[in-house]
This record gives C-alpha cells, sequence and structure tokens, in this order.
C-alpha cells in the first residue's frame, strides 16, 4: 500500500484448496472498497504536504502557495461528502441494499418456519403411533432445522451493526437513526412469529426511509 502497510488474500478453509483465482479474487473484493474510500484521503494529504512545507519553512514561497492553492481546490468536491447532496445517494443505496437482504432473509425464515411446523406436526402424529424409528427421523430433521434456524439468525447481526454505523451518516442525510432490536427465542412458533413480526416492523420502517430518499432503483 502508499502508505506502508499490505493486504493479504483470505481464504475459506472450508472450501476447495486456494488456487491463484481464488487468492487474486480475495485481494479484489479487500482493494476495492479500499480503493473507493482512498482518494478523499490521499487528497488531504496532497493538501497537508505544502501546508506543513509553509509551516516549517516559512516564510511561504509563490510556488507553494500556488500548490496550497491547487491542493485546496482539488479537495473542495470531497467537501460534498459532508452534506445531505452527498450523503442521500450513499444512505438510500445502502439502504436499499439491506432491505433486499432483510427480505431475503426473513423470506428463508418463513420457509423454515413452516418446514419446522410441519415436522412437529409428523413428530406428534409418530409419537401417537408409537413409530419409535420414525420419531428419531423427525427429531434428527427438527434439530437440523433448529440450526440452520440459528446460523440464519446470525445473519441479521451485520445489518445491526452497519445501521449502527451509518447512524451519523443518516443524520446528514437528514433521517432518524434505525436500530435492530433484540431478536428472541425462534425456537417455539409463538417466539418465532414475534421476531418475524419485529422484523417485519424494520423492514417498514426503512422502506419509509428510502421512499423519502427517493426510493430504491
Amino acid at each position: 500500500m502508499p502508505t506502508g502497510g499490505s493486504l493479504t488474500a483470505l481464504h475459506d478453509m472450508g472450501k476447495a484448496v486456494p488456487t491463484d483465482c481464488s487468492l487474486s479474487f480475495s485481494l479484489m473484493l479487500q482493494i476495492m472498497p479500499l480503493m473507493a474510500s482512498m482518494e478523499c484521503l490521499l487528497k488531504v494529504l496532497k493538501l497537508l504536504k505544502p501546508l506543513s512545507d509553509a509551516v516549517t519553512s516559512p516564510p511561504p514561497t509563490p510556488a507553494l502557495i500556488k500548490e496550497i492553492v491547487e491542493a485546496v481546490a482539488d479537495l473542495a468536491p470531497c467537501f460534498v461528502a459532508i452534506t445531505p447532496a452527498g450523503m442521500i445517494p450513499f444512505v438510500r443505496d445502502i439502504l436499499c441494499l439491506l432491505l433486499a437482504l432483510l427480505r431475503c432473509l426473513i423470506g428463508q425464515l418463513k420457509t423454515l418456519a413452516e418446514i419446522m411446523g410441519g415436522l412437529t406436526i409428523q413428530l406428534e402424529a409418530a409419537e401417537a403411533s408409537g413409530n419409535a424409528d420414525l420419531v428419531s427421523i423427525l427429531k434428527c430433521a427438527q434439530e437440523n432445522s433448529l440450526n440452520s434456524m440459528q446460523h440464519l439468525m446470525n445473519g441479521f447481526g451485520p445489518v445491526g451493526v452497519i445501521l449502527e454505523m451509518m447512524s451519523p451518516m443518516m443524520s446528514i442525510a437528514g433521517v432518524s437513526a434505525i436500530k435492530l432490536p433484540a431478536m428472541g427465542d425462534t425456537s417455539s412458533t409463538e417466539g418465532l412469529n414475534d421476531v418475524l413480526t419485529t422484523l417485519q416492523t424494520v423492514v417498514d420502517t426503512i422502506q419509509v426511509a428510502v421512499d423519502a430518499l427517493g426510493g430504491c432503483q
């Protein structure tokens, strides 16, 4: 990196043996957001260099003053980032992304809820008929479904973190902060329905905010 640091390719050890393609793709995923965030930082550093020279070696020369003026002019577009005009499109698009992710997760959650409901009915019938083999199979399937449910619920964690990190940006965009409430117990039908109701409320709140910012494309 220009600052002296370095990036290292990451690999999921649960998948296949790493190849040049997979490792290069890992670096690409790191480089793209990094480069996008570096533009204004580099312009700030470009301004700080002549300012530092002006402070440490007074009086500033005409050439140094010209360099400072040019660096300030180059940095001017970055000031838009801290205004509603610059922040609204970014906040809107991130909220749209979270909206799509939440709807996807909720859809999977409902599907799992239906599967678990069906397994419960089958398990009750198998127990009533004394079919021990079927009971064992259904309990195993039920446990697998609960594990899948837990993994799915873990997917909501990053959404809450991003919403929290976006709070200052949303304030600049004129949008009230949105938080993801704590999720309840999903091991019971009643608890799962409460979680789905809570998540739908969050989705509705985000949708209102997105519509106020121009809507998703």
